[in-house]
């Protein structure tokens, strides 16, 4: 990828010396003729067809969401407003840099958005589905055109997962120019500064786009200082009307200097406050894909894709309680080892869609169906002995790692979806996956003798779902559906914490189901809406037991001990409340009300086993509620919103009380103010300008129970952001 700058040059270079049509034909100079309008932004979230893309999207959830018409800080990837009009939306913010988007809906967990099948451009870029099926993929918000967001009825079409599917698709080439370049520059509070730079055009056949990005700031705590970059390029050829194959490759990498968490008292006291200096991230990816278009007759496409994601997820740092200070020892006049983990990539997918258009009768219905191929080797090696230095240095003073494994999984999965049209208005979508395959860990724990270690997991079972929608008119319709869903056992699953502690052998995959009924739609293109009722069925989840050994003491084992229900309701309500020529004024709320709870489960404490029974599920806010109003005049845009998250648990024991360590406690509610503007200054310029939490609150949002740190991560405070967009 360090070569991708020269050839999106030498593409440039090409097309720049390319003769223009017009150079040789006979031409006549025309008067000038000027054409003045106001483009009016639609920032209204819009359904996607019954069929996109080889996907069924009749009688599901979704949304899309139009990125570059927001306004919203899109620099710093700021989830709150990127997200905003979806309701539901849970936005972790684990750091203000920009670097991860941490999203979930219906209550679900929201690390690294690992509870969805995320893709780009239709690729899957989880890290690996069934060792660490968090993305740390990140590609800049500034090349991302829309995000198309499908909650989890709609799993069995792409993997099964509870939350559903993300996929953000980036911009394209400017297919009416042989060169088009755009760059967007931002600064900002804290040291911000990011720069965009990309390149697209058509020449003959072939249409390409590529990007480089920089991002480097302060970060709002002491020692938050993050570098990331990120670079990309897509060429696509059209061989003929039926047949385009489609090459991308990606990649996004970031050093994140982790602030360390605080206590509480240390949080109410300075948020910005540090309690680690020497504590670095790092992930390094690269996603690579091939694919084919073909359109085999007016009735039947053909789509094959074969994609990877490689590359590196990376850290150096002090582990220990917030409490713990990382100091110099007298004894050595050095500070101690930091511990050095590296998990390895090698996550590799073909898949093959139909898309089958038949009639029966007088109604076209639509078939679509695919077979998956999935082969992972994710290589873990934790617990090194780093250096006792300050910098991000992954060097180990001892070549022996504390655990050194190989997480290796094969998978094949078949589905199959169809569209039954019952009447014109109303049709059926049944669905079927069945998924086989298994997964088979190696390697060595230096706690564990060997038989210890668990070392396989099968994943074997069918999955059904079926939806069904019925539009009254073009401007509303109700859905529905049942789906079933799994989420395969990871890797940090079945690792034993310590000598002491025994995993099952025969841990099985979290399964349950998702269902949804819903109505969507507009009245006289003035106010829209779409309000859901939904259920998450969550089982198998795993969890420690105390049990007795045969000598009469104790060890903990970790199984398939709970089970939790997730009711809700969604609502998004948007008004155009003014709309005239040059002018517009557009009202608009995202509320969502959750009821989240274990229905079976246990965990341990002090030795004992206790019952969560009827506890609250944990990092599920009661309410989440976004609301704003947007007022556009000609060129001029400006968005003023208001974000109210509940109070949540950390823990499945409910504490209230905060521990002295920070790790447990209630997660308060909070408020928060956001600002944005876009101004179109010229034919190709946009200026924008936002003041995110301008009533400066101090908030956190979840309390980690593992990465980056057990206990309080403060957000971030008020900060201003400036950018310049420019296009030719």
């Amino acid at each position: 990828m360090k070569y991708l700058s020269l050839i999106l040059f030498f593409i440039s270079f090409v097309a720049s010396g390319q003769k223009n049509e017009a150079d040789t034909t006979s031409s006549k100079q025309l008067e000038e003729v000027e054409v003045k309008a106001f483009k009016k932004q639609n920032e209204t979230l819009q359904p996607l067809n019954d069929v996109h893309n080889n996907f069924i999207f009749s009688g599901k959830k979704h949304e899309v969401i139009d990125v570059q018409n927001l306004n919203a800080n899109i620099s710093e990837k700021t989830g709150r407003q990127i997200f905003a009009k979806v309701a539901g939306a849970f936005v972790y913010d684990m750091d203000g840099s920009g670097n991860q988007m941490n999203i979930s809906t219906r209550g679900l967990d929201p690390h690294r958005s690992w509870e969805y099948n995320v893709r780009q451009n239709g690729i899957m870029t989880n890290s690996d589905i069934y060792g660490y099926p968090a993305s740390h993929y990140s590609p800049p918000m500034e090349s991302i055109q829309k995000i198309e967001l499908v909650r989890g009825t709609a799993s069995l079409q792409y993997g099964a997962q509870f939350g559903g599917m993300i996929n953000y698709i980036t911009k394209k080439a400017d297919s009416t120019k042989k060169v088009s370049f755009e760059s967007i520059s931002s600064m900002g509070s804290y040291g911000l500064f990011s720069t965009y730079n990309a390149i697209g055009g058509k020449i003959g056949k072939l249409k390409y786009y590529g990007y480089i990005q920089k991002r480097v700031s302060d970060g709002y705590r002491k020692n938050a200082n993050s570098d990331a970059e990120a670079q990309f390029l897509t060429l696509e050829y059209d061989f003929s009307p039926k047949l385009r194959v489609k090459a991308e490759i990606g990649r996004s990498t970031y050093v994140y200097q982790m602030p360390g968490p605080l206590t509480d008292a240390m949080f109410y006291q300075d948020p910005r406050q540090s309690t680690r200096s020497r504590n670095y991230f790092s992930p390094d990816i690269t996603v690579p894909s091939l694919s084919f278009d073909w359109k085999i007759n007016e009735s039947t496409q053909l789509n094959w894709t074969t994609s990877a994601v490689l590359g590196t997820r990376s850290s150096v740092q002090i582990v220990a309680l917030a409490n713990v200070p990382d100091v110099i020892d007298p004894a050595t006049n050095q500070y101690k080892n930091r511990q050095v983990d590296i998990d390895n990539f090698n996550s590799y997918a073909s898949e093959l869609r139909l898309t089958k258009y038949y009639a029966i009768g007088n109604f076209k219905n639509t078939l679509v169906s695919g077979l998956r191929y999935i082969n992972n080797d994710l290589h873990r090696q934790q617990l090194g002995k780093g250096t006792t230095g300050s910098d991000f240095d992954l060097t180990l003073v001892d070549p022996a790692w504390g655990r050194d494994l190989h997480y290796k999984t094969q998978n094949v999965a078949f589905f199959v979806e169809n569209i039954f049209y019952v009447t014109p208005q109303f049709n059926i979508s049944p669905a079927l996956r069945i998924e086989n395959g298994v997964t088979k860990m190696s390697g060595y724990i230096k706690y564990l003798v060997p038989e210890k270690v668990p070392n396989e997991i099968k994943h074997a079972f069918p999955l059904f779902g079926v939806n069904t929608q019925y539009k009254f008119s073009n401007h509303l319709k109700i859905y529905g559906g049942w789906s079933q869903a799994y989420r395969p056992v990871i890797f940090s699953d079945i690792i034993p914490a310590t000598a002491l502690d025994v995993t099952d052998q025969n841990l099985k995959d979290a399964s349950g189901y998702n269902a949804e009924i819903g109505i969507r739609g507009n009245y006289q293109q003035k106010i829209y809406f779409d309000i859901t009722y939904f259920q998450i069925g969550y089982h198998n989840r795993i969890g420690s037991l105390i049990l007795p050994n045969a000598n009469g003491s104790n060890y903990v084992y970790k199984t398939n001990v709970g089970s939790s229900l997730t009711k809700g309701l969604e609502v998004f309500v948007e008004t155009k409340a003014v709309q005239t020529k040059n002018s517009s004024v557009s009202i608009f709320t995202a509320t969502s009300y959750f009821d989240a709870s274990y229905v079976k489960g246990s965990v341990t404490l002090n030795g004992e086993n206790k019952s969560i029974v009827g506890n609250r599920l944990e990092t599920v806010p009661r309410w989440i509620s976004r609301n704003g109003i947007t007022l556009s005049h000609k060129t001029l845009s400006a968005t003023l919103q208001y974000s109210y998250v509940a109070d949540s648990y950390s823990d499945a024991l409910n504490t209230e009380t905060p521990s002295a360590d920070g790790a447990k406690g209630l997660v308060p509610a909070y408020s928060l103010f956001d600002f944005n503007a876009s101004l179109k200054i010229a034919q190709n310029y946009t200026f924008k300008l936002g003041v995110n939490n301008f009533t400066n609150t101090q908030y956190f949002t979840k309390r980690p129970t593992g990465y980056p740190g057990v206990g309080v991560w403060s957000s971030d405070g008020r900060s201003i952001v400036a950018t310049l967009q420019f296009k030719i």
